[in-house]
């Protein structure tokens, strides 16, 4: 099976970074920064670093575990961070190379529910769980421990 993790990171503005991905023939959509468990990854946690380097070179704190999806191919595991400083500019991720892959665009949005529904984050599972922890303020109170 192949497990994917992403982050939900929180910037100390309480903004979201998220990815524009515009791709030819796809209306545009939003992603959380994130990709794929390598075998040379010594914890799901240490992949989500690794990634966050390579497509923000950035640095996070891991908060916790926010959500899981599972389908028969695949498992999700999406984990609320902190991140204080990052770079878009020195991103190093192959896929920002790759023939064919598209724009890559990192945004800030407002942590709000509002700033959800200004973009077509997806997976829209992933979205509808923001939105709920969101009203009940809990991704601010917990990324500020």
């Amino acid at each position: 099976m192949i497990e994917r993790v992403r982050a939900v990171l929180v910037t100390a503005d309480d903004t979201m970074l998220v990815i524009r991905r515009t791709k030819p023939g796809i209306p545009v959509y939003w992603v959380l920064p994130g990709g794929g468990v390598e075998p040379s990854d010594e914890s799901r946690e240490a992949a989500l670093h690794r990634e966050i380097h390579e497509e923000i070179a950035g640095k996070a704190d891991i908060v916790r575990l926010l959500h899981t999806m599972e389908s028969d191919e695949e498992r999700q595991l999406f984990y609320l961070a902190r991140i204080a400083t990052w770079s878009f500019d020195d991103r190093t991720g192959p896929e920002f190379s790759a023939e064919g892959r598209g724009e890559y665009a990192l945004e800030e949005i407002p942590l709000t529910v509002e700033g959800l529904d200004g973009i077509d984050l997806k997976p829209e599972e992933i979205a509808h769980v923001l939105r709920g922890a969101i009203g009940v303020g809990a991704l601010r109170a917990e990324a500020a421990k």
